[in-house]
């Protein structure tokens, strides 16, 4: 299958055209609104030093339902014994640098490279992506960021310096998009860990489905949950 080539026009092939491993596109650039239009249809960029942009579209694809978010007796024993608190968007430029520097099994170097964190600064700036950062002591423990279209979060990457912090993020996050009323955590790939949370695998169709519903009318948050991201800092324990 060819590999599609994008021009200056903000458009993407049709996501079911994606290869195997889920590569779909190569070129345009990193702009709010071109990530927008990758987000709205379950596109993302992931890339590494020296290479062009490449866009991805995972198939089956990893998500986790808020109302199905189990949480592992063995984490419960450590939350307990390790409260940790919470807070949004407050230091969401060291976060997604914490990010960048984790490095993850089989990957010499990162894919958050310099224009990534640019491009995703700048969407946390427009009020789109948001970064959930756990505390303990007063100490930065751990985080994860991520984008937020409609009632869909898109969970982009996590850190932890203290031992099952970004876990608590994560758990901590999707308890509120629970209440909230999201729909989805698109989770990406599927890993043991998001499995032990209660993730799911969805068909390439059946993920896209979900995102046309939900994304019918508009990308906007609703009011409470623009409230919930940007209302800065937010300290609470699990």
């Amino acid at each position: 299958m060819p590999l599609f080539g994008l021009t200056k026009d903000i458009l993407f092939p049709f996501p079911s055209l994606a290869e195997a491993d889920g590569l779909l596109a190569v070129g345009g650039d990193l702009s709010v609104e071109r990530l927008l239009e990758a987000y709205r249809q379950g596109i993302f960029p992931w890339y590494g030093e020296g290479s062009p942009i490449l866009w991805w579209f995972i198939h089956p694809r990893c998500v986790l339902k808020p109302d199905r978010l189990h949480v592992p007796r063995s984490l419960k024993r450590t939350l307990r014994s390790s409260p940790f608190t919470f807070t949004v968007n407050k230091i969401f430029e060291q976060v997604i640098a914490h990010c960048a520097q984790r490095r993850r099994p089989g990957q010499e170097s990162t894919w958050i490279v310099p224009e990534m964190l640019a491009a995703y600064t700048r969407l946390h700036q427009a009020g789109w992506a948001h970064s959930i950062e756990a505390w303990q002591r007063g100490k930065l423990a751990g985080g994860l960021y991520g984008l937020v279209l409609g009632r869909v979060f898109f969970g982009e990457s996590m850190f932890y310096l203290k031992p099952d912090a970004s876990k608590a993020a994560f758990v901590w996050l999707v308890r509120h998009l629970r209440l909230l009323g999201f729909t989805l955590v698109d989770c990406q790939q599927k890993t043991e860990h998001m499995a032990r949370l209660g993730a799911e695998m969805l068909s390439g169709e059946e993920f896209s489905s979900l995102l046309k519903e939900e994304f019918a009318v508009s990308l906007e948050p609703a009011p409470e949950v623009r409230r919930f991201f940007l209302s800065g800092s937010i300290q609470d324990g699990l």
